[in-house]
């Protein structure tokens, strides 16, 4: 008894968790309060997303069209098929070209909307809606509609001859050369909302006495901007790189819709090569290495982005 005391003395933690004997009382292990809550999401991605990457991953291997029954396999042949196509690598390029454009000119619209939507600007609630708009609009309403903009006798080349601009008339979506950078800025014109949206939230959570201290000391619009705004927006331009790049290896209805990939393949994306082969050309097996060579490349370019945010930041 005397040494039952001196135990609760010495620790009296578990005094309440001891009977009248001095026995302490076996503790039940506890279960994560919400697991019951995450059984079914979790059985749906691991029973659906990572079985269809399974099952896509074998039919890589696979010689199929998608109706034979017994298809050949051919290990790691469409895999090494694939880097021998320069088609494949022209749609690489043009998915990188895409994303370092967008990307570059999206961030500097987005930015510069933000910060002049954060000053006492008239209008700013019809400015914002604007902004926004081409984002909620379907690519598949406003395919006809950019088709016929660009077209040989479309609009842009009729205000161009009406301006005494004829000579830069020409068919934009029907050549190569400009047929990409159409697409570019159909994209731009699509998605700056959302850049424009998230620079706008992160610049609510800056410390208003720091930019007043920096407008003390003299500094000017663009000082501020260039030396306090820009830094802290740093996570969010790491958000939209990372969405900008899987944005990229995914991009399908613009280039379908508006060009069809062409002309001469000057349009092709990963996306719209892995449809072409696996659906039009009945190459199921090639477009399902396709399929994994997208993932692999969004896996990658993501892990790097974000380590590279991080990296710098550690430096800083």
């Amino acid at each position: 008894m005397t040494r039952t005391i001196e135990r609760r003395q010495l620790h009296p933690e578990r005094a309440g968790a001891a009977g009248d004997d001095g026995r302490i009382a076996r503790r039940r292990p506890r279960r994560p309060p919400g697991l019951p809550w995450i059984l079914p999401a979790l059985a749906l991605s691991v029973g659906v997303i990572y079985y269809g990457i399974g099952y896509t991953g074998y039919i890589s291997t696979l010689n199929w069209d998608g109706i034979s029954p017994d298809p050949p396999h051919v290990g790691a042949g469409n895999y090494t098929r694939i880097l021998h196509d320069p088609v494949f690598w022209d749609a690489v390029r043009h998915t990188a070209e895409f994303f370092v454009v967008t990307f570059v000119v999206q961030t500097v619209l987005g930015l510069v909307f933000a910060v002049l939507l954060h000053t006492r600007l008239k209008l700013a609630v019809i400015y914002k809606v604007i902004i926004f708009m081409p984002v909620v609009l379907a690519p598949a309403i406003m395919a006809p509609v950019f088709r016929h903009m660009f077209a040989p006798d479309g609009e842009l080349n009729s205000v161009l001859r009406h301006v005494g601009l004829g000579a830069l008339a020409q068919p934009w979506i029907g050549q190569t050369s400009t047929a990409l950078p159409v697409i570019m800025a159909i994209t731009v014109w699509e998605w700056t909302g959302v850049t424009f949206v998230l620079y706008y939230a992160a610049m609510t959570q800056l410390e208003q006495s720091v930019l007043e201290a920096a407008k003390m000391d003299g500094a000017g619009n663009i000082r501020t901007l260039v030396s306090i705004i820009w830094p802290e927006m740093r996570g969010t331009t790491v958000a939209l790189a990372i969405l900008g790049a899987i944005g990229a290896l995914k991009t399908f209805d613009v280039p379908y819709l508006v060009t069809i990939g062409g002309p001469n393949y000057a349009t092709e994306f990963l996306g719209t090569y892995i449809y072409r082969m696996t659906i039009p050309l009945d190459h199921v097996g090639y477009g399902a290495a396709l399929s994994i060579i997208l993932l692999v490349a969004a896996l990658i370019i993501s892990i790097a982005v974000q380590l590279g945010g991080r990296e710098r930041k550690a430096r800083d």
